[in-house]
């Protein structure tokens, strides 16, 4: 994992480097201190996905690019099958996987993400511009926003203002899964 870190990170500073974007601006930008910023482009720090969203947003890049290195190139249709999105490993307690890697000019960035039990106290609220829609597939999921505590079960949905810190946690022994989508 820790090889991919270093890769995306590389793509970061080196797309950054050519959008011609201070390390300065892009921290101020991103609402992170500058040794936080020069933390993840460094791949000391693993870079949580929704700032790597961000990241592409200001880039003006998808999201993709970061994650591969490849453009995507499908535009009328893309198809994912099961288990086989881009797995995205971002944050310690979440799994990503990506949904849409291959469609060019997203507006959204769906993801299947798992939350696993243990994962729990580790769940440190973030936050990023746009939307979030969130439906559990699996499990049960406590999600923390702006300090409001719900709890969505197999079936149940959220959609929020992802400018707001939140946080999600697998509720009880077993894992959660949901669909996450970010616009």
């Amino acid at each position: 994992m820790q090889e991919k870190i270093k890769e995306i990170s590389s793509r970061v500073k080196e797309l950054r480097g050519l959008s011609g974007i201070s390390t300065e601006e892009i921290a101020s930008n991103l609402d992170i201190s500058l040794e936080e910023y020069n933390k993840y482009e460094s791949g000391e720090l693993d870079i949580p996905a929704s700032i790597l969203f961000e990241i592409a947003q200001l880039l003006k890049v998808d999201m993709t690019v970061l994650l591969t290195g490849e453009d995507p190139r499908m535009h009328i249709f893309t198809i994912t099958r099961k288990d086989e999105g881009v797995s995205v490993e971002r944050r310690k307690q979440y799994q990503y996987e990506g949904l849409a890697p291959n469609f060019i000019h997203k507006k959204a960035e769906p993801f299947v993400v798992t939350v696993e039990p243990q994962s729990n106290q580790d769940s440190t609220p973030n936050s990023h511009p746009g939307q979030e829609f969130d439906y559990v597939l699996e499990g049960s999921l406590k999600v923390t926003i702006h300090n409001n505590e719900i709890i969505l079960n197999e079936g149940d949905s959220i959609y929020f203002d992802s400018n707001y810190n939140h946080s999600m946690q697998a509720v009880g022994d077993k894992t959660a899964k949901f669909l996450a989508i970010i616009f």
